[in-house]
C-alpha cells in the first residue's frame, strides 16, 4: 500500500510539472514555439480590422519588429467586456497561452479574456 501511494504521488507530481507553464520574455517567444508560456511585457500597438473583426496586438516592440503578436478573432472578441484594441494598448500585461508560428513570426491566439492580465 505504501509503494502504491508513493507511486501515485510521484505520478501526479511529474504530471503537474509537465503541465506547468514557463515564464519567458517576449523577445524569447520564438524559442518556445508550441509551448504554453506566460509572458509579461508591454502592448506597444494594436490594430482592429473592422471587416474581419480581427484584433492584433504588438507585444515587446512596434511592428514590424515586435517579438510577439497577440491575435483575437471575431468570435473571441465578443467575450471581452471592453474593446481589447483600446483597453490593452500601451499597457503592461501578462499573457498566458501557446506560442505558435504564423508567417515566420511567433504569436499567441487569445481565446479567453482570462489569458490577458493588466499588471
Amino acid at each position: 500500500m505504501k509503494n502504491y501511494l508513493l507511486t501515485l504521488i510521484l505520478f501526479f507530481s511529474v504530471f503537474s510539472l509537465a503541465q506547468a507553464q514557463t515564464k519567458i520574455e517576449a523577445k524569447d517567444a520564438a524559442k518556445h514555439l508550441n509551448e504554453e508560456v506566460i509572458i509579461c511585457d508591454k502592448v506597444y500597438n494594436t490594430k482592429f480590422f473592422t471587416a474581419s473583426s480581427l484584433t492584433l496586438m504588438d507585444v515587446g516592440g512596434l511592428h514590424p519588429n515586435e517579438p510577439l503578436t497577440l491575435v483575437i478573432k471575431a468570435e473571441d472578441r465578443k467575450k471581452f467586456s471592453n474593446s481589447p484594441d483600446e483597453f490593452y494598448k500601451e499597457k503592461m500585461v501578462c499573457i498566458t497561452g501557446k506560442v505558435i508560428e504564423f508567417k515566420g513570426k511567433p504569436e499567441i491566439i487569445i481565446t479567453d479574456p482570462a489569458q490577458l492580465k493588466v499588471q
